[in-house]
């Protein structure tokens, strides 16, 4: 084929190529707000993380905070509860896992998967019973003084690990770090 034979642009062609990309800057226009409206509101986003300060935490007590409209419950335990916390063998827990969101779906519900930090003195759970979505006493409640549920009886350990009562699972472990000694930061 010659450079004579070669098809030559029409201004057909011109108006098919301009239709169309003003069609697809047009379709895309069109689906951005669509796109955009499943991003979370700024409120929201503004919530997804939380810096709580603990330094008035003293030992043997708890606050309880709210993010993301739950309960989140931080306590600052003693050595005892720790000790006793230590002591629980896996075989004996109801649920073996560490329902840790920090750590991998597998992991086992020691007291050292369950808490903060290396020594096991800062606990962070949300504070919402795995039976019926409760919120449990606190303040060394229940048979294992820990945590007690008095709507169906569920009772946790000072590891917040399920121990007796119709719950299936441990509490909960948020996504929670410290950004420094005296800060927890959820979410």
């Amino acid at each position: 084929m010659s450079h004579a034979e070669e098809p030559r642009a029409t201004r057909r062609d011109f108006l098919y190529y301009a239709t169309a990309g003003v069609g697809a800057v047009a379709a895309g226009a069109a689906a951005w707000p669509l796109i955009d409206q499943m991003n979370p509101s700024a409120d929201v986003a503004a919530l997804a993380s939380v810096d709580v300060d603990i330094s008035n935490v003293q030992e043997g007590t708890q606050i309880t905070v709210k993010w993301l409209g739950k309960p989140i419950f931080i306590r600052h335990r003693t050595a005892k509860e720790i000790k006793e916390a230590r002591a629980v063998k896996i075989s004996d827990l109801p649920d073996p896992k560490a329902e840790n969101s920090n750590l991998p779906d597998g992991a086992q519900a020691t007291d050292e998967n369950r808490v903060l930090d290396k020594e096991g003195k800062w606990l962070v759970m949300i504070g919402i019973c795995t039976h019926l979505g409760c919120v449990p006493l606190g303040n060394n409640a229940g048979e294992y003084d820990g945590w007690f549920c008095p709507c169906h009886g569920s009772q946790y350990d000072t590891a917040g690990r399920i121990r007796k009562g119709p719950a299936p699972r441990n509490l909960q472990i948020p996504v929670a770090k410290f950004t420094d000694p005296k800060t927890v930061k959820l979410g």
